[in-house]
């Protein structure tokens, strides 16, 4: 028998393997294994033929090869996109998994291939069309002449009732591409006859919905070859490029769109305009536009990883989505994302999309922009006016109040809402949105998209109270003797600190008190903020996440002279290490928005790495006029462990007069745990059993942040979702509400 793996990626000739000649008489081939695993992965084109049976994941992801085997193990034909495949006798298990083109044809004697064939995305049919038959006939007829097998001859020689046992594995959607072919060429050969008869012998080529610049100028040859088109046309802007509502003009190739169609890179608009404004910083448009192209991607993989734990923590459905925006479904797309996902406007602007890391795709490929197209859903669904309140039909009579309106706040008042239950949110600031208020810039996230969900669910009945402080200006205990059962949303707010010398100088400020001051004075506030405005200043943030480069962007929009941003690890590599592999977070090196505005601005990117701050510098007047730095490398010890050590003679003076510290959150504050004596975890987070939402104090829940630590939206509307389903549970002893879906947990040590 050969070794696994033969065979991967053949792209052309033809391979024939059969036993020996000289083999003892009475062998029979069909019995026996003569290739091992994984034979023809990927294969793109050619033929082979086996005199024996192939074992597990033959032809995975065959996407145009022709291939005979007298058998097969496990997995056969998974993910596979194009070609043809003969089965000559038992299957394993699992066949066609994730089979979206080609065909198979299975010789199916003794009936059992049904109760072995995956059927999510394939239908099993008679061989009774007389191109299958033909096809078929031809094939084996081939086969038996270079191979000599037995099976191959008593199947010819008894044809007309053999035939009768071949079963077609037909993927629902190649059928439904040839389908629509066969209907657009029967509707071109009618029109043109129709332009015969009217004398338009030379009717003019249809308007097509992409240019190829749209589709960045690749196409495919029947090969399966990419290559770039000859004189490319002039890129245009896309907003005006493309016209709207034409987007079924151009037909795209679904089954093999991940290998033929590259990732969009323009969801952004241009740096050197966005740079200027407060406007959001997407392309909304031009990503709409091209959504078709994109979706056209997704290879609606057996095992989306998308939806592991690895990716998504809400578990959305997203190849179902996906395919549905292809197909123009826009509708149930939408119905698709809501089971799911309470506020995916939020997600789809402000997520670092986990779920793109884990994408299968993304192995050897960029991910499928799945972050673009789920904010395209439903910000389409929004223009329709298909978003609706939907109060609850009754009421349960039960009442809970919950404390704090960020994310997770949200999403649990929206399910327990839903679940009948009356639901009142307190938020200590004058406006609903907590983080998604006041810590995102509008850049990155519209107030007008905030408050259009907030409106949307006052609607539903669900009661907001402003300017509430519980713990200050009304008491926990208050708010537990009131209600039937409380939920602390609180988020991670007590910030991480700098103790240097020479903390205490004038115009050293936390990250999010810069933020939300500015927050505050675009909603119209009014609110003292000179001393938050960076016009003219150099500006120096220390801490190298999210929160800090949406500080680079706001100091950039406010006309500092200089920006620099510090961060104490190294620069991430500019592909996965190997301790970093698929499906987990690509710690890689990325230029976010903040990074290219500056960089244009000022020609430079504005991040050092590898530096510590060792104290602030007075100007004589009590105001920061400088920091004294020193690089640092990273050693790692003989336990294992890296540790920071100085680089000797590498001190300098950073010359700053505003610094912005945005090292992360320690936790929630202290004041209700304090007055209801509800226990926390060492980290400082209110502590409940894994996986649960319940704290230590009966009828008081926490969720997010406050409980799962600083964490990121997406993590944050799980939390909510969640919790709302415990409470839901604990009040009525069951609950209709959504689990926690497809994500998978991994086992404990």
């Amino acid at each position: 028998m050969h070794n696994i793996d033969i065979l991967q990626g053949l792209s052309g000739g033809e391979i024939v393997i059969y036993p020996p000649k000289n083999i003892s008489e009475g062998f029979q081939s069909v019995n026996n294994i003569i290739v091992g695993n994984v034979v023809l992965y990927g294969a793109t084109s050619g033929r082979a033929f086996f005199r024996g049976q192939t074992a597990e994941r033959f032809c995975v992801r065959n996407s145009g090869v022709t291939a005979v085997s007298e058998g097969c193990g496990d997995h056969g034909c998974e993910y596979m996109t194009g070609g043809r495949v003969v089965i000559l006798g038992l299957t394993g298990r699992n066949f066609a998994a994730g089979m979206s083109g080609g065909i198979a044809y299975i010789y199916d004697k003794t009936q059992v291939f049904a109760k072995k064939c995956n059927m999510e995305s394939v239908s099993l049919n008679p061989l009774d069309l007389q191109e299958d038959l033909t096809f078929v006939k031809d094939l084996l007829a081939e086969f038996k002449g270079k191979t000599g097998s037995d099976v191959a001859a008593f199947i010819l020689e008894n044809w007309e009732t053999e035939r009768k046992c071949f079963v077609k594995v037909y993927p629902h959607e190649y059928r439904r591409v040839v389908e629509e072919k066969a209907a657009d060429e029967a509707a071109e050969k009618l029109k043109k006859e129709q332009e015969m008869k009217d004398g338009l012998v030379n009717g003019e080529e249809d308007e097509k919905e992409y240019d190829e610049d749209m589709i960045n100028t690749i196409e495919e040859d029947d090969e399966g070859e990419s290559k770039v088109k000859p004189e490319a046309k002039k890129v245009v802007d896309i907003e005006d490029a493309i016209p709207d509502g034409e987007m079924n003009k151009k037909k795209l190739d679904k089954l093999r769109g991940f290998m033929k169609y590259p990732r969009s890179s323009n969801q952004y608009r241009e740096v050197n305009t966005r740079q200027k404004d407060w406007k959001e910083i997407y392309n909304h448009k031009g990503v709409k536009a091209g959504l078709k192209v994109q979706a056209a991607r997704c290879m609606e993989c057996g095992v989306p990883f998308c939806q592991s734990d690895h990716g998504c923590p809400l578990s959305n459905i997203i190849p179902k989505w996906n395919d549905l925006v292809f197909k123009n479904n826009w509708k149930e797309a939408l119905n698709q994302l809501l089971q799911t996902n309470n506020f995916p406007e939020f997600t789809g602007r402000v997520c670092p999309a986990p779920c793109e890391g884990a994408c299968v795709l993304g192995i050897n490929a960029p991910a499928v922009t799945i972050k673009n197209i789920e904010c395209a859903i439903i910000d389409h669904a929004f223009e329709k006016g298909w978003i609706k309140p939907e109060p609850p039909v009754t009421r349960t009579g039960k009442t809970v109040a919950i404390v704090g309106s960020g994310p997770s706040g949200l999403a649990a008042a929206a399910q327990l809402n839903k679940a009948g239950h009356t639901v009142t949110v307190f938020e200590r600031n004058d406006r609903v949105g907590g983080l998604m208020r006041y810590g995102i810039p509008t850049m990155k996230l519209g107030k007008d998209v905030v408050q259009r969900r907030v409106d949307l669910m006052e609607q539903e009945g669900i009661e907001f109270q402003c300017n509430v402080e519980v713990g200050k200006n009304m008491s926990a205990e208050d708010l537990m003797n009131k209600y039937d059962s409380v939920l602390l949303c609180l988020g991670a707010t007590h910030p991480r600190d700098l103790p240097i010398p020479g903390r205490n100088l004038n115009g050293i400020h936390y990250a999010m008190s810069f933020l939300e001051t500015w927050q505050k004075k675009q909603e119209g506030n009014d609110i003292e903020y000179a001393k938050m405005l960076a016009k003219d200043k150099d500006v120096v943030i220390i801490g190298g996440g999210d929160t800090g480069c949406d500080c680079i962007a706001t100091s950039l929009r406010h006309g500092a002279k200089s920006i620099t941003s510090f961060e104490i690890l190294p620069p991430p590599p500019p592909s996965r290490a190997p301790n970093n592999p698929w499906p987990t977070w690509p710690k890689v090196f990325k230029m976010d928005y903040g990074h290219e505005e500056v960089e244009l601005k000022f020609g430079r990117d504005p991040r050092i790495f590898n530096i510590k701050s060792t104290n602030f510098v007075d100007d004589g007047n009590g105001n920061v006029c400088g920091i004294n730095t020193a690089l640092v490398e990273w050693v790692k010890d003989d336990a294992g462990r890296w540790n920071m050590k100085d680089v000797e003679g590498s001190e300098k003076l950073i010359k700053c007069d505003m610094v912005m510290l945005a090292m992360g959150f320690l936790g929630p504050e202290k004041k209700i745990a304090d007055e209801l004596a509800a226990k926390l975890d060492a980290r400082g987070n209110f502590q409940t059993p894994k996986n649960k939402y319940a704290t230590s104090v009966p009828r008081l829940y926490a969720a997010g942040d406050c409980r799962r630590g600083q964490s990121l939206v997406v993590w944050a509307i799980t939390e909510g979702r969640q919790a709302a389903r415990q409470i839901d549970f604990d009040l009525m002893g069951h609950s209709s509400l959504a689990g926690p879906g497809g994500i998978v947990y991994q086992p404990e040590d």
